[in-house]
This record gives structure tokens, sequence and C-alpha cells, in this order.
């Protein structure tokens, strides 16, 4: 159905007027009537114009646009319009994950997401970048690296508090003035190390006053030596 004939028919029924009746009034036959109002045959504008007149309602009109129409119009529009959307969101998307896909690849193999625990070390607690430099960071394996968040304020003397983190490799080595994290007396702890000969050391604390503890070396484990504090502010 044409969209003059739609209007036709839309009026026509408006009019409580029936087929034969405006074939009649415009001089013409009904099956021309029913042709013009089903798509099948286009009327001049002589005949638009006549039989605007005797519905009384220009056929041209946009006025005249039945609600049918204007429904399926707007269901095209919407429907133009989310495709349109949906496209430019699923285009940026794509863009946005193509984009993050070439930076990781660009920076995998410079930067290492080194992970985060506390003394038990059972939990990654959170994750930060270090470059990768040698395929080593801070000049360490990069299997052996890890960042502790200091538990308590054990070791203040040394500006080392509650909730600092420390960046520290993986070693059971007993270097001498280091201070790393250990396990000793079934409780984990960091402390400094001071050799007293092959088999003794001094552990010492500082939590405002300095605290010395003599160990044997065969009753600590060494588990990370701490490089470096981010001081909390």
């Amino acid at each position: 159905m044409s969209r003059v004939g739609e209007k036709i028919k839309h009026m026509r029924e408006t009019s409580n007027m029936s087929q034969k009746q405006l074939a009649k009034k415009a001089g013409v036959s009904e099956s021309f009537i029913n042709e013009v109002e089903t798509g099948r045959k286009v009327i001049n504008e002589s005949l638009m114009d006549r039989i605007s007149k005797i519905l009384g309602k220009d056929i041209n009109d946009i006025s005249m646009v039945t609600d049918q129409e204007l429904k399926e119009e707007k269901v095209k529009d919407e429907k133009s319009f989310l495709d349109r959307t949906n496209f430019k969101n699923g285009s940026k998307e794509k863009q946005k994950e193509e984009v993050k896909d070439i930076w990781n690849d660009a920076f995998g193999s410079v930067l290492k997401n080194v992970p985060g625990f506390r003394y038990d070390l059972k939990e990654v607690i959170f994750k930060r970048q270090m470059p990768l430099i040698s395929n080593k960071v801070e000049g360490h394996a990069q299997d052996k690296v890890l960042f502790l968040q200091i538990q308590n304020d054990d070791m203040a003397g040394f500006r080392i508090v509650q909730n600092d983190i420390a960046f520290a490799h993986i070693t059971h080595e007993i270097e001498n003035n280091s201070i790393c994290l250990l396990e000793y007396n079934s409780e984990r702890v960091i402390r400094q190390i001071k050799k007293l000969d092959s088999s003794k050391v001094l552990l010492i604390s500082n939590k405002g006053t300095v605290r010395t503890e003599t160990a044997y070396t065969k009753d600590i484990n060494v588990i990370a030596k701490l490089d470096w504090i981010e001081i909390k502010l």
C-alpha cells in the first residue's frame, strides 16, 4: 500500500464513506479507488485535489500522516538510532580493547606485576608494576621479588612503621647488617641481623627502644631481605 493510498483510505474511513461513495463523487470507478488505496495505481494531481476536497483534507498535508505511520516511522528511527549507537559504542569498545592489547603487548616485556603480601606470604593483597631491566627487577630475578606490607611498629626506630610498603627479594642467606623478614620461634618478624660469629647472630628491633636478642643461625630462617621502604606519609 502506498502512502497516498493509505491516507485516502484513512480519510475515507474517518468520514464513514465507502469506496463506492467516494468513487461516485470523484467520477471514477469503485475498482479504481480500491486499486489506488492498495497501491496498485497512482493518481494524478488533479484527481488528488478532487478527492482532497471531497474528503475535506489535503492529502499532501503532512498532518495527514496516520497514527500507524507515525508508529512505524518511530520504530524505524529508534531502530536506526540504536543500530548506529550500538555500532559506534561497539567500535569504541573494540578500539579500547585493541589499544589496551597493544599497550599490554608493548609493556608486557618491560614491566613486571610484582605481588604484595603480608608476612605470611599466603595471599596476594595487591600488585604493582615494576620495570624489567635485563630481565630483572631492581637487579633481582623477577620471580624472586615481592612487596611486604609492614604489620607493626617493631622497627619504628628504623623508620619502618605499620602499613609502610617494603620492596624485598627472596633469599635465605644471612647477610650482616641486613634487615630481613625471618622466621624465629615460630613467628615471622622483621629484624636487623648482625653476625656475631659463624653460629650466632644478633636480632635487633627498635620500637622506640632498641631491643636485641641473640640467636643461633640454625634457629632462624631468613625469608626475604628488604631493599627499600616506601614510607607512609
